[in-house]
């Protein structure tokens, strides 16, 4: 079972300027089994919040709470959080030249279950999460990252979804990138996910067409730093057609 709430969240990043307040009081909560899809233009405070969750250095918590089961997400170190359950895939992922996706991803599930899992079994599970996401095997040698495709690089993260079974993640903008085959797999990785008994997902997105093959159950717009309405999916259908100006208008 999983439960992710966020109440009142205010954050700023540090500028040139001063601090700049970038989440202005976003109140969220994710139940065991639910998908949340957030939509909103460029510049909304989207990843910010995705960030924020993981406990990104950049951005400074001002106010609010975050739990995940009741556990004070906002007072564990980020590998802590990762520990509790979280799991954050980002939109640009980072290369790690000179260590192995393999090597990496064995590391990561150690650090979380606090012992190595058996070499023979893991080669097997590593295999079956790279073949269910069009990844030959060989890829497993190669450097995290590095040289990676957009493509490739999405599908390792959705790979590590697989694997490290959190109980929540939150997906930055997955689909940013993907061309539509590359979609289609990655989210189906997301789907199986899903599936598992007491997971929720975050699905951050600027476009409607992950949502076709993702299917949310709440849609919230987030603009300025807020989230300025919530439906379900039919909410993400009239976006599509409308786009976000009656909301940029209406906060301006």
């Amino acid at each position: 079972m999983s439960k992710l709430v966020i109440t009142d969240l205010h954050v700023t990043v540090d500028t040139e300027d001063g601090p700049k307040e970038i989440l202005k009081g976003v109140t969220l909560t994710i139940n065991d089994g639910e998908t949340h899809a957030i939509m909103g233009p460029n510049g909304s405070g989207k990843s910010t919040l995705a960030y924020s969750i993981a406990g990104h250095p950049k951005y400074t918590i001002t106010g609010g709470t975050v739990t995940l089961d009741g556990q004070d997400v906002l007072s564990l170190s980020v590998d802590e959080r990762a520990r509790a359950g979280l799991f954050l895939a980002m939109q640009y992922p980072v290369e790690v030249p000179g260590v192995s996706v393999s090597n990496f991803l064995r590391t990561a599930k150690t650090a979380l279950d606090g012992e190595a899992p058996k070499l023979r079994t893991w080669v097997k599970d590593v295999n079956a999460a790279l073949e269910q996401l069009n990844l030959d095997p060989s890829f497993g040698t190669r450097s995290v990252n590095e040289g990676f495709s957009g493509g490739e690089k999405k599908r390792h993260e959705i790979a590590q979804l697989e694997l490290l079974d959190p109980k929540v993640a939150v997906l930055d903008e997955t689909d940013s990138g993907l061309d539509i085959d590359a979609l289609k797999v990655v989210s189906e990785g997301v789907n199986r996910f899903r599936a598992r008994e007491g997971k929720g997902v975050l699905l951050i997105t600027h476009y409607t067409r992950i949502l076709r093959y993702i299917e949310p159950d709440f849609v919230h717009v987030f603009v300025d730093g807020k989230v300025a309405e919530s439906g379900g999916k039919e909410l993400a259908e009239q976006l599509e057609a409308n786009g976000y100006d009656k909301y940029v208008k209406a906060n301006a």
